[in-house]
Parts: C-alpha cells; structure tokens; sequence
C-alpha cells in the first residue's frame, strides 16, 4: 500500500503557514505546520514520511541552519526553501547544503503545488527504497515471506536455514514464478555474510561483451566490477543458463582462484531450460559441480496444496486494503478450483489472480473461476495437476475459513464460533488440527 505523505510547513508568519497549508491542503496533501525550526525538529528526523516547506529567514534557528540540521539527520529528505526578495545567493546556497529547490515571494501557488508533488513522489521512493532494502537483509523478515505449512515450504524453509550458514556456492532450481530471487536473498540474509554485499545481475539481460564487462571489467565508466563489489559478500547470478561458455570459463577461473572456503559465496539461479535438458547439458560439467554441489529446489504451487488457499487470502487482503475495498469472499467450489489449477506461472500468477479478483470484486462482477479459465488458456497448454481425494479439498477449505474469519475478527473465539456455528470444543479441535493459533490473530 503506498504511504501518505506529510508536507511539513515551517514559518515564523501565522498568515504564510496558513495560507500554504491551505492551498496544498486543496491539493490533497496531508499539512503539518510550525511556527519555527525547533518545534520541527522535535517531529521531523529520519525517515520522516514527507517533505519539508521552510522559509530562510526565521528567529532563532534560521533556515539555513534547520536545513543543515535536516541534511544531517536524513540527507535523502527534500526541503524546499522559500525566499524573499534578495535572498536568492542564500537559497543558492541553501541548494549546495542539500535543499531540494526554492521559491521566491511572491510564488505561484500552482508552481508551489507542482514542486510539492514531485518531492513527495521523490521521497515515496527514496523511503520505499530504504524499506526494501532493511527488508532484504532482515532474515527473519524473508523468512516470513516464504509463507505456507506444506511438507514442501518446511522443507524449503529448513534448507535455506541449513545452506545459509554453509560456505559452498548454491544452485537454486525451479519453475518460473516460485520466488527463486527471493530464496537467494534469504540465503544470503540468514547467513554469516548478511552484514556484506549482496550484488545481483541477470546473465540474460545483456549482451555477452556487456556482461563480461560488468562482471570482470573493465567498465567504461570506470566503475567497479561486480566481481570486485561482491568481495566477500554474495554474487548472485540469476539466468545462469544464459552464459556463455567463455564466460562459464571466466567464472570457473575466478572461483578456483579464491580457494576453500570462498570469499565470494555465488548464488545461481536457474529460470528456464529446455525439459529435454538437464543443467549437466547447459553448464559446463566442472562449473555445474562447483555450482550445484548445494542445490535448492523451489517447489511448484500446484504441489503446496492448502498454501494456494492461504497465499491467495493474504494476497487478496493486502491489494483490498491498497484498492480501498472488500476482499472477495471464496466460496467452497471456487477453493477448490484454486487447488485444481495447474499455476504455470506460479505465484507469480497467484499475485495476479488475487488482484484481478479484488478489482472484479471492487466492481461487483466476474468470478474466480473465470479469471482462472482465462489465464489458463492464454497461458497455453498448461501442466496438469493430479486428482485429490474429497477429503483435501473439503480440509483445506475449511482450514481456509477459520483462518479468515480469525483473522476477521481478530482473535475472537465467541465471535467465530458465532458466525460459524460451531460449539467452542469443535472449534478448538478444529484450530488444533490444522495448527491454528488464536494469539496469531490477535
């Protein structure tokens, strides 16, 4: 969901604060304002969730000095400065120490706005940025991420802990869409070198004299190759089946020269390959051994059961609290041909699915088993899933349906044993049979 922005607004004059405020207010911006810089300060630090509108010249702290209290407490935060007449060498300067632009009095309003707006979108990605960067190297966080109780996500879960703390290159295998980049950056998140560099490039998207410049150098413009900027940290190659020879030599060389234990862990991810082929055909037989001596497989959705059912809860929940609407409300038939689907493109299109059912729901029309029957069919022919007994169906269902309404009542045992009818003894053997936990909801 994207965050809402904040316009800071500091000035010693009530009449300028206002009427400032009141203009971006119309715009639709959420104000705050101060009649000087030490009562921002007291509010405004790092991370702030907005920008900053600040006049030059104040009592006590000025302009110039708040703008460099701001710098060094989030250098990443815009400030705009507002000017007198004759000011402008001060906002001059005031944009060497970090300011993001300045208006001169008398501005235009409409320019005020069009300013504001590019500096609080400036900003939604310079915090997004940040978040997502915290995230990646949370291990905890990714873990979270990798949701589902199949035997199959266990297993994940358990191999990326165990490789995690090893030394050996990995080899991470598996259909398109089963979240393979995010497994490398756990691997990478939950293991001794979480504190080093995690540096990744896609062996696809370049061509072979690019790739090897960015891999090995030299770059033209004299930056440092990835090779040199993952020292010590982790090189993940995504599409490894897409290097060529001479570059799988190039690596094999570079990987014999750093001895055991490596300095350079190497995560490779593997996209596609004909099924034809195994990847001994594709790599090179003394580079796929040094790769694939640890290998992780990402395990296709069609195999993880109930998981589709609880992915496409969340999923559904996060793009209705985004959309500002309901979640679609699964009905029994519609879980069970969310668990029939073959998933070609795994949670990659569980994620689309789940937001095209939220839109459709936004709307008050469509069914989940029409968006799957038309992904089905562009998707072409398609893999087939096996039959299952009744009994899964019927399991994962209703596993399904206490987990929502939990989580729709948060935590409530009256309140779910109300709305589905169930006496407090079946409801507990229910939660205890398929692992559900009230503190998990409230």
């Amino acid at each position: 969901m994207a965050r809402a922005m904040k316009v800071a607004i500091v000035d010693d004059e009530a009449d300028m604060r206002q009427s400032i405020s009141q203009w971006l207010a119309l715009s639709g911006f959420e104000t705050e304002t101060y009649s000087c810089a030490e009562d921002a300060l007291k509010v405004i630090g790092a991370d702030y969730p907005g920008v900053v509108v600040s006049d030059i010249r104040m009592p006590g702290m000025d302009g110039m000095a708040f703008l460099k209290r701001l710098m060094s407490l989030d250098s990443g935060l815009p400030v705009i400065m507002i000017t007198g007449h004759g000011d402008v060498p001060m906002a001059v300067e005031a944009m060497r120490v970090g300011a993001y632009d300045f208006l001169e009095k008398p501005f235009n309003p409409d320019r005020m706005t069009e300013l504001t707006k590019k500096a609080t979108h400036n900003r939604r990605m310079t915090l997004d940025s940040r978040a997502l960067r915290r995230e990646l190297s949370d291990g905890t966080m990714l873990m979270k991420k990798l949701i589902g109780t199949s035997d199959e996500m266990e297993r994940l879960r358990e191999d990326i802990l165990d490789l995690g703390q090893a030394d050996g290159h990995v080899l991470i295998d598996g259909e398109t869409g089963t979240g393979k980049t995010l497994v490398a950056h756990a691997l990478h998140a939950v293991g001794p070198r979480a504190s080093k560099k995690f540096v990744t490039i896609s062996c696809a998207a370049w061509s072979e004299d690019q790739l090897a410049a960015k891999l090995f150098g030299p770059m033209e413009d004299g930056a440092v190759p990835m090779v040199e900027e993952a020292r010590g940290g982790t090189l993940c190659l995504e599409d490894i089946e897409s290097l060529s020879h001479a570059l799988q030599s190039r690596l094999l060389t570079m990987i014999n020269d750093q001895g055991v234990p490596p300095e350079t862990r190497i995560i490779a991810i593997v996209n596609e390959h004909a099924p034809d082929k195994t990847l001994e055909d594709i790599l090179r037989p003394d580079l796929f051994y040094r790769l694939g001596a640890l290998t992780i497989i990402c395990p296709p959705l069609r195999a993880r059961g109930e998981d589709i059912l609880t992915l496409f809860t969340r999923l559904s929940e996060q793009f209705a609290e985004e959309y500002g609407c309901e979640a679609p409300q699964v009905a029994a038939q519609e879980a069970a041909q969310l668990l029939q689907a073959p998933w070609p493109g795994n949670v990659r299109q569980l994620v689309n699915i789940a937001e095209r059912a939220v839109l459709q729901n936004r709307r008050g029309s469509g069914s989940i088993a029409s968006l799957l029957m038309a992904d089905n069919e562009a998707a072409g022919p398609a893999l087939t899933t096996e039959g299952k007994p009744l009994k899964d169906y019927v399991e994962a269902f209703e596993r399904m349906l206490i987990d929502n309404t939990m989580r729709r009542h948060k935590g409530s045992i009256v309140a779910v044993m109300e709305e589905l009818c169930l006496p407090r003894r079946t409801l507990n053997e229910k939660m205890a049979k398929y692992s559900l936990s009230r503190s998990d909801y409230t």
